[in-house]
């Protein structure tokens, strides 16, 4: 299902929670909307579903306006945070839920309800009920019941939040291959940066109730077009005046300008390890901590604490150990741009002696 939004709008009460979003998800596409709590997310999934119904602006499936369509008659499936499943009812039961609804032919909703235990690794799960799952078993449930009606689009409203960390990692690889497989349009909304990063196609970035960017979990990280988006996304530092740091001029583009740092943008060591050492600034490590594969180091430079990574092959820094540290780019950012800058003084400016 190929789905637009133009200029949609909801309040809730003098509360305005979505503002003017527009946005194109081409059929067969994973698309995360990622933001903070109270950014709009949900209230622009609960719309695409039905569920709200916008001040103004239009939803449209494959060309058409589906406004006024019943949220049962948009070929939707919807995947809820709690699950949702009857209690009441086996693994079979809540699968065939939808299919029951519809009044399928009986051989019908038992090959696709098998089909679907199958394909989610349900198999000799089929009459349990929901209190004899595990959490992870309890959301694929979920999912199949959403999928058994074969719908045109799939919405999951954090359809992760309430599994333990471990199952969750295995639930995101199973989510994205199950997708792949199925070939369906998906939204879901998720405030788990490693989860949008690791599942989506796209990621848009929802910020009090606007569309800050949309694009690859690369694209957006390595090229934010918002300061916000900068900031949101991985680990950073910002230097609130980027002239503090050599090798960058805050005053390039416009006013004054911040810096953002990533930790990946600093390489620190020994005077001996840098080639141009006048790009370098003096450091003093603060703190370490072991992340499994390599060293996270917090070090202060300037009265400012930048964080960088530092493998685990390279010799061990220690607490209050004076280093040098280069920052080999920036992402800077004023009230009028914001742009990607590389220390210049990486390039050696002294002239070359014959």
């Amino acid at each position: 299902m190929h789905v637009q939004v133009r200029d949609l709008n909801k309040h809730f009460g003098t509360f305005h929670a979505v503002k003017d979003v527009s946005f194109d998800i081409e059929k067969g596409h994973l698309i995360g909307l990622l933001g903070p709590s109270g950014g709009g997310k949900t209230s622009i999934l609960r719309m695409l579903a039905g569920l709200e119904t916008p001040d103004s602006g239009q939803i449209c499936f494959h060309g058409q306006v589906v406004n006024d369509i019943p949220p049962q008659e948009r070929g939707i499936g919807f995947v809820f945070q709690n699950y949702a499943l009857f209690k009441h009812m086996t693994v079979f039961d809540n699968i065939a839920f939808g299919l029951k609804v519809k009044k399928a032919p009986k051989a019908k909703i038992k090959d696709r309800v098998m089909e679907l235990v199958e394909l989610t690794g349900l198999s000799g799960f089929e009459r349990r009920y929901p209190h004899q799952l595990s959490g992870g078993q309890r959301q694929r449930v979920a999912f199949a019941r959403a999928l058994a009606p074969e719908p045109q689009l799939l919405l999951l409203d954090e359809p992760f939040a309430a599994i333990d960390a471990k199952i969750r990692q295995e639930l995101r690889s199973w989510l994205r291959e199950l997708i792949e497989r199925v070939g369906i349009t998906s939204i879901f909304v998720t405030h788990d940066q490693d989860e949008a990063i690791e599942v989506a196609d796209e990621i848009m970035i929802i910020n009090q109730g606007r569309v800050e960017q949309k694009g690859t979990p690369w694209d957006i990280y390595k090229e934010p077009t918002t300061p916000f988006v900068a900031t949101f996304i991985g680990e950073s530092t910002i230097v609130e005046n980027a002239s503090d740091l050599k090798g960058f001029d805050a005053t390039a583009n416009g006013p004054q300008a911040q810096a953002l740092i990533r930790p990946e943008y600093i390489e620190i060591g020994g005077e001996h390890d840098f080639p141009i050492l006048s790009a370098t600034e003096k450091g003093i490590v603060r703190h370490l901590h072991f992340r499994g594969s390599e060293w996270l180091v917090e070090v202060e430079v300037n009265g400012y604490k930048l964080i960088t990574y530092r493998s685990l092959e390279k010799e061990t820094l220690q607490p209050g150990q004076d280093v040098r540290v280069l920052v080999h780019r920036a992402y800077l950012f004023n009230d009028e741009n914001s742009w990607i800058e590389e220390n210049r003084l990486k390039v050696d400016p002294m002239p070359i002696m014959i």
